[in-house]
């Protein structure tokens, strides 16, 4: 198992927590040297920034004292959108490892490349498609339940 399913499953563990409590099954870890500095799901909340990727990376902020996270590598089951990819800029995030694109709302590849914009202040790498099918496969699964329940 390489580092990048290593922690990819641990993102998959995010996931699945949160299918379990009925959000939407998105799970991030946030890894510098070897150390989980931080984890999260999507929550249902009334915030919407309540993100998987903004979880981990509050929880990583808070762990180490600062804001600035360089060095460390953000693993998430879901291609970030627009504001979570800004937050990964914002907070100098080395990398992004992502597994199931999002065609409709993604920000490091997929409809923008926030993460590399030349024009910002920092450029995240971005790798994506880890464990590609397993993370697809838990979305595929939530809202393929949610639209039978809502018939």
């Amino acid at each position: 198992m390489s580092l990048d399913e290593k922690y990819m499953s641990q993102a998959l563990a995010e996931a699945e927590r949160a299918f379990s409590r009925g959000d939407v099954p998105v799970g991030a870890v946030l890894v510098r040297n070897g150390e989980v500095l931080g984890r999260g799901a999507n929550v249902k909340t009334g915030d919407p920034t309540a993100h998987a990727e903004i979880q981990a990376i509050r929880t990583a902020a808070e762990s180490i004292g600062s804001w600035n996270l360089g060095g460390c590598d953000l693993y998430v089951t879901l291609e970030p959108c627009a504001m979570c990819a800004g937050a990964c800029v914002n907070a100098r995030v080395r990398n992004i490892v992502f597994g199931a694109k999002d065609p409709k709302a993604g920000a490091a590849g997929s409809l923008y490349n926030i993460p590399r914009d030349a024009r910002l202040n920092h450029r995240c790498g971005v790798r994506g498609g880890v464990m590609e099918s397993c993370c697809a496969e838990l979305l595929i699964k939530y809202f393929r339940l949610r639209r039978a329940a809502r018939k």
